[in-house]
């Protein structure tokens, strides 16, 4: 995302707010939390450097304006997701493309990335932090019931991590056997049932 210089001369409070905490958001996705500075903001937005400061009195509430800002694109993706959870349990591979694309979309991950590496040391981050996990745990546990949607989305986090350290290693295969398996999803190479419990035998 980049973020557009105001206009010159344009007085409108509102964009020039939005323009520091995008600003802000690109730092910290592109350079991480540590380069946030009220200067380097200014510069990235292309105002004058008492603008974040009149807006944000300290680098600590940009900071976290910013992560808001992160998070909220981060949960757009969720929005990708509901549609294909009804029917996941007989194809899985609508949710496996939304995954796919999520660990595939380097910004997403970076802005996850840091906001949860944030979140271990600045307590007043972590609800902010889990949002999106916390979201997801609830859409996919009327379909494959809370204890699965735990572990879909715990693999998820942990794959988001692998996924900023070494892209390469998010496969269409791996991503399809962790969900399966996860999530209990009947496929030729997982025979479990939908209930997550193996199918029973025959007497036959």
């Amino acid at each position: 995302m980049t973020t557009e210089p105001l206009a010159p001369g344009k007085r409108d409070p509102e964009a020039r707010r939005l323009a520091i905490l995008r600003a802000a958001a690109e730092i910290i996705v592109t350079r991480g939390p540590g380069a946030l500075t009220h200067r380097a903001v200014a510069s990235q937005a292309g105002v004058a450097l008492g603008s974040t400061t009149q807006y944000f009195a300290s680098i600590d509430e940009l900071r976290e304006a910013a992560f808001v800002v992160l998070a909220e694109e981060v949960d757009a993706s969720l929005a990708s997701f509901a549609p294909h959870l009804p029917t996941m349990l007989a194809d899985p591979a609508g949710v496996i493309d939304e995954v796919l694309n999520y660990l595939n979309d380097a910004r997403a991950v970076s802005a996850d990335i840091a906001l949860l590496s944030s979140a271990t040391t600045e307590p007043r981050l972590l609800e902010l932090a889990l949002r999106w996990t916390d979201k997801l745990i609830d859409m996919l546990s009327a379909h494959i019931g809370h204890d699965r949607a735990e572990a879909v989305a715990t693999y998820i986090d942990g794959a988001t991590i692998q996924a900023g350290l070494r892209p390469e290693s998010v496969t269409r295969e791996g991503v399809t056997l962790a969900l399966t398996s996860l999530a209990g999803i009947h496929t030729s190479s997982h025979p479990t049932s939908t209930t997550g419990h193996p199918p029973e035998k025959s007497d036959a």
